[in-house]
């Protein structure tokens, strides 16, 4: 059963979403919260599995909310969920620790496999929002000069193999895991083995995480 909060100013959006997942065998809605804070206090007393969390909320923000929710080491994971696609705030939610993101307008069916595929630690069933976040996320990066390059190598990168460094940099490049097993002659159970180890070995939440990672850590860097 995949326990469920609902962060969301709209009493009929959060109404709409519970309805939805209520109607589902393997969900379960534990709370609804219409502002951060209380979203904060509501993962903390019910650590639910997933939050559904709106960016624009009186009072404290999606955003905000989500940072300090990550902090915490809770194994809550955040799917935002935004009115607009083009949000020019969405992509602040990848450096604050969310694991996907939706618009309020997806199908029914994209919604809750969204749900599942960030419960289980992958990445969002919606790829095209996700990528574009993810590019908007990396064209404010810097771009990297002898000047700015690290001195040294990042701790998060010192445990890694050959192999799990070789596969963190084409999963920051956007490759899926069938494409990484197909290119790089590996079975698709291995590919998923060797994230499961790169996220362990560096702390990355999911796979939304890893890219960014790898984006921080300049084993990436933008076109």
């Amino acid at each position: 059963m995949t326990t469920v909060l609902i962060a969301d100013d709209q009493p009929m959006q959060r109404l709409g979403f519970r309805m939805l997942l209520e109607s589902q065998d393997d969900m379960a809605v534990v709370g609804e919260a219409s502002n951060g804070t209380e979203a904060i206090r509501l993962v903390d007393r019910h650590h639910p599995d997933v939050v559904l969390m709106d960016i624009r909320m009186p009072g404290l923000d999606g955003i905000e909310a989500t940072r300090r929710i990550v902090t915490t080491g809770a194994r809550t994971r955040i799917l935002i969920v935004t009115t607009f696609d083009l949000d020019e705030y969405a992509y602040e939610g990848l450096r604050a620790g969310a694991s996907g993101f939706l618009v309020k307008d997806a199908q029914p069916e994209e919604l809750l496999a969204g749900i599942r595929a960030v419960a289980s630690g992958d990445a969002v069933v919606a790829p095209s929002l996700t990528r574009r976040l993810l590019d908007a996320y990396i064209h404010h990066l810097p771009q990297p000069t002898a000047e700015t390059a690290p001195s040294q190598e990042d701790p998060r990168l010192s445990n890694l193999t050959e192999r799990e460094r070789e596969i963190l940099t084409v999963v920051g490049q956007g490759w899926t895991n069938t494409e990484i097993a197909e290119r790089l002659h590996l079975a698709e159970s291995t590919v998923k083995t060797h994230i499961g180890r790169i996220l362990a070995k560096t702390g990355a939440r999911d796979r939304v995480q890893a890219v960014i990672l790898a984006y921080d850590t300049q084993l990436v860097t933008p076109a």
